[in-house]
């Protein structure tokens, strides 16, 4: 429900609380060339990262338009993670994990492999801040860390070829995974990193995953890249325990053929083995970069498509059966290119109340009590107060009781 961009004058905040509305939160110009940018959840919190100070991080209040601290590395920032416990920052060949109510290092990762893009993952569920990286230039081996006690859990062999996409889901309980050459997506046990699904999405060419993301409830899980496909994968049963076929033709042939993959080589039957796509879409652009998000906006399920020319895609898909997914709305994401569809947004009226919001009023408000919000070392704003709360605990009020992150049920 919340989206952010980057673009060569700053960044931009939306909030998304109907198909057909599109609501600008914020706006800022004051940094220019932004090419990262990152919200906590629904608050105020947002990460900075622009190609004119590629080695700084600015961590911003945007509703109070101050700075709460920055950070200089010693090489460019490739990529930030964050959820309520910890703030991940990717350099190429380390990693430094922060915590996130005070912002200090907690921990450097150095001497990890070449890590060019940036590729990491952090589950967005606190309670367990699993992070994921790769393991080796080589092969797709995925090096497992607990964000939370700062320890290696696993390492996962998880692809031939080296990575190209990682994710978690959203209680940080499996992860997916894609390599280069973007034909076979799987999908792991965490922390144990047993493989529990293996995906095919196409065998004719090689192409370049830019997208890997599971829905809220793990149920879907959505692959898109530089072609004109997105593909969308059921994760309804496990790959070795498929329900009994019916009595019928197709389902004896069917029989048969598992059968018949015991006398081959394990290579082959694996490949056998493997689910094709769920639903799929046919976008209407190739070659640009995009990513993708499953939603649930007025209460269906909706395939979400950003597209690095400023436009949002929002598709229907149908959870029961599939196939092909309807394009419903395009919103602009570009001042100077708004379309006509979103004239209605100029207008200044309140900003709905989103489902996080209102869910989230309906608990406890946190302790009025304050105390010092981060440390003078760490570059802090002066004098800057943010009421007390564990963020591992509760929801975050950086401002107001409006501001909690998403709530999963």
């Amino acid at each position: 429900s919340s989206l952010a961009i980057g673009t060569t004058t700053g960044y931009r905040l939306f909030s998304l609380s109907s198909v057909e509305q599109l609501d600008q939160v914020h706006e800022s110009n004051e940094i220019p060339d932004v090419y990262i940018v990152e919200r906590l959840f629904s608050s105020s919190l947002v990460v900075v990262v622009s190609h004119a100070k590629p080695q700084q991080m600015n961590v911003y209040h945007f509703k109070k338009g101050t700075e709460i601290c920055n950070y200089s590395y010693s090489s460019n920032i490739l990529s930030i993670r964050l959820n309520r416990q910890r703030l991940i920052v990717c350099l190429e060949e380390s990693i430094y994990i922060h915590n996130i109510k005070d912002m200090k290092l907690l921990k450097t990762i150095l001497d990890t492999p070449p890590n060019t893009t940036g590729l990491c993952a952090l589950s967005i569920n606190h309670a367990n801040s699993y992070l994921a990286y790769p393991g080796s230039t080589a092969s797709g081996e995925i090096a497992l860390y607990d964000g939370n006690t700062l320890k290696t859990a696993c390492t996962i062999p998880a692809h031939d070829g080296p990575l190209a996409a990682l994710t978690f889901n959203s209680t940080g309980s499996k992860l997916a995974s894609a390599s280069e050459k973007g034909t076979v997506i799987r999908v792991f046990s965490v922390p144990g990193g047993q493989k529990l699904y293996e995906f095919r999405r196409g065998m004719k060419r090689y192409v370049n995953i830019s997208s890997l993301v599971f829905s809220m409830d793990s149920q879907f899980l959505c692959a898109s890249s530089n072609t004109e496909t997105v593909h969308i994968f059921k994760l309804d049963h496990l790959t070795d325990s498929r329900p009994e076929e019916p009595p019928t033709w197709s389902g004896y042939m069917g029989k048969m053929f598992q059968a018949a993959t015991n006398y081959l080589p394990a290579q082959v039957s694996g490949m056998m083995n493997q689910d094709r796509a769920f639903a799929t879409v046919r976008l209407n652009i190739s070659g640009q970069r995009n990513i993708c998000a499953l939603s649930t906006i007025q209460k269906l399920p909706r395939l979400l498509v950003t597209t690095s020319d400023g436009h949002l895609y929002i598709y229907n898909l149908d959870p029961q059966d599939g196939g092909e997914c309807v394009l419903i709305k395009k919103h602009s994401l570009l001042g100077s290119g708004k379309m006509e569809e979103n004239k209605e947004n100029d207008l200044q009226s309140p900003l709905p109340q989103t489902y996080a919001a209102t869910v989230a009023r309906q608990s406890t408000v946190p302790s009025a009590s304050t105390m010092p919000g981060y440390s003078e070392d760490g570059g802090a704003l002066r004098g800057e107060i943010i009421p007390e709360h564990e963020f591992a605990t509760g929801p975050v009020c950086l401002d107001d009781e409006n501001e909690f992150p998403p709530v999963s049920i």
